[in-house]
């Protein structure tokens, strides 16, 4: 393996795991926040270090120090199967991280004659890789659930098995309809697919050309990570907690951690295979690379515009009346900031200024190109975080009747029906 090549798979790992741990409390954060949104409440925006809130970010910091050293509590019911009662969240925990380790985060670059991936676990079956290992957090569920000797736990257990039958199958027939359309498991080649246009104009995104699969994709894929409306294996108001009935501390922190990367797994996969992964509407690899002074002259207009809001709006998250508080940390926090990213907007834009005007060499252009679809891919993900997160807190949840009446009658056969649609489409048509 040569230097360069080590280099892209050791940075390729770290941010793999970097935005896949470091995301969950920036998700616990929007989730909280996006909550107290539609509920008309502030949040969370107490918890700080040394004054720094951070918007409220660092109460999830705090959640994961109280988490750590909590005690840990072992049912005395428990006397079979213990190490695999103990075990069980972390099946859960390590099945959700592999499984966001086959997303591609940016084209594969040519350097020395070698195709390097911008992917964690640069492989080329990437659909199937996520299928089988996403599927084996459910044994980390039957564990906790059937080892926890509670009835509540069983009940828990139980649901996620009737769910994952339920739901797994128009799942996997949904992603079925896509390699088809694709003509490929990898999700790399689907990505560079979609960098196309339909009729010449349209963006040939997944979810224009399969609008139907998408449909049946999110609503499967939301059941299969137990968010609301389908937490029905977590069901407060009848089961308590479901599997994690039994479980306290760190055990219960990884099933609550592995259910937030299995989330932000389900939204990397969704914006892969449906929204153009890492890619710009109308703008390919290639045409980065030709036309970068163009695009870095967009991105020099659009950043203040970026900063101008951001800090707008940390300034009003920031702002108290002084008849409620006088407190003056808030006003340094925000005074600081704003420098700080006033500061990296100069930098940046010092730095898209040299490829407008100066133009960039073959290595710094394609560098430049690989930061812009790691940031475009980034940007991708979160919104789509922010969509999982919106759903949760608008929709109540359904009855577990409901839920497996929609997967078997409805989603089951539509996407047969599509299947049946694409394949005379490809087949038939010749596309």
């Amino acid at each position: 393996m040569s230097t360069a090549a080590l280099i892209v798979t050791l940075g390729s790992i770290v941010l793999g795991a970097l935005l896949a741990l470091m995301m969950i409390p920036v998700l616990v954060w929007l989730e909280r926040r996006i909550a107290g949104l539609i509920q008309d409440r502030v949040g969370p925006n107490r918890t700080n270090i040394l004054g720094f809130r951070l918007g409220g970010v660092v109460q999830s910091f705090a959640d994961v120090i109280k988490l750590v050293f909590k005690e840990e509590y072992y049912p005395g019911h428990i006397k079979t199967g213990r190490w695999l009662y103990i075990i069980a969240p972390a099946i859960t925990f390590s099945a959700a991280l592999l499984a966001f380790m086959v997303i591609p985060f940016a084209d594969t670059v040519q350097f020395g004659g070698e195709s390097l991936r911008i992917q964690p676990l640069p492989v080329d079956y990437g659909v199937l890789w996520y299928l089988a290992i996403g599927a084996l957090g459910m044994i980390g569920i039957f564990f906790g659930g059937w080892l926890s000797h509670n009835k509540y736990s069983l009940l828990g257990t139980q649901r996620a098995g009737s769910m994952g039958l339920s739901y797994e199958l128009p799942l996997g027939l949904a992603v079925v309809s896509m390699m088809l359309t694709y003509n490929t498991i990898d999700f790399n080649e689907m990505v560079r697919w979609q960098s196309g246009t339909v009729l010449g104009v349209v963006p040939a995104w997944g979810i224009l050309v399969q609008p139907l699969a998408f449909i049946i994709f999110v609503v499967a894929i939301f059941a299969e990570t137990n968010r609301a409306p389908f937490n029905v294996v977590e069901g407060e108001s009848e089961i308590i907690s479901g599997h994690m009935t039994e479980f306290s501390a760190m055990k219960f922190a990884l099933y609550f951690m592995g259910e937030y990367i299995a989330m932000n797994s389900a939204s990397a996969v969704v914006i892969t295979m449906f929204l153009g992964g890492y890619q710009l509407p109308w703008l390919s690899t290639e045409m980065l690379n030709i036309h970068f002074g163009i695009v870095a002259l967009a991105l020099m207009a659009v950043l203040p515009l970026f900063l101008f809001v951001i800090i707008r709006w940390m300034r009003r998250n920031n702002s108290v009346r002084t008849t409620v508080s006088t407190d003056g940390g808030r006003d340094f926090e925000t005074k600081v900031l704003t420098y700080a990213l006033i500061g990296m907007g100069v930098v940046l834009e010092l730095i898209l200024g040299c490829f407008v005007f100066f133009g960039g060499g073959g290595t710094g252009t394609a560098i430049a190109v690989i930061l812009l679809q790691i940031a475009v891919f980034v940007f991708k993900l979160m919104c789509f975080n922010i969509f999982f997160i919106v759903v949760r807190w608008t929709l109540p949840r359904f009855r577990f009747d409901q839920v497996q009446t929609l997967g078997w009658h409805y989603l089951l056969p539509l996407s047969l029906l599509n299947i049946f649609v694409t394949a005379i489409v490809i087949v038939g048509v010749g596309l």
